[in-house]
């Protein structure tokens, strides 16, 4: 089975989508499995990740943009904004796939484990996920 998750975000960051992807899992009723995700996009990305303390999110994000910063005057691919060319690389050193596998019937996520999509633009955007869920 293959479906396409729509993600709307609101801004740049860490955005847990580890309710979207287990409900794709438990539809498929496998008490064993794979799921796969691919974001089909060149500026996002995708993230297993600590999801209880929020300082772990915000300090990733921050060493992130510090890594990759906006306005850096060596960037050519401008036309879309400042935000454009550090997207595509963030990307780049990121994931844009994650296979996670299904024990009894759900993600095997550790105790501190989310599924983030990791949105590298400022703008308001609508993703494309897709999440393969295989026996």
């Amino acid at each position: 089975m293959i479906k396409t998750l729509l993600i709307s975000v609101a801004n740049q960051g860490l955005h847990d989508i580890t309710g979207e992807v287990t409900a794709c899992v438990v539809q498929q009723n496998l008490a064993e499995g794979l799921c796969t995700l691919f974001i089909q996009h060149t500026s996002a990305s995708l993230l297993v990740q600590e999801n209880c303390d929020p300082s772990a999110k915000r300090d990733l994000e921050k060493w992130l943009n510090r890594l990759v910063p906006e306005g850096d005057p060596s960037y050519t691919h401008t036309l879309e904004g400042a935000d454009d060319m550090p997207a595509h690389i963030k990307s780049a050193l990121t994931a844009t796939s994650v296979s996670i596998p299904i024990l009894d019937g759900k993600l095997a996520l550790g105790t501190w484990q989310g599924v983030f999509l990791w949105e590298h633009r400022h703008a308001v955007a609508r993703r494309k996920v897709l999440v393969h869920v295989a026996s």
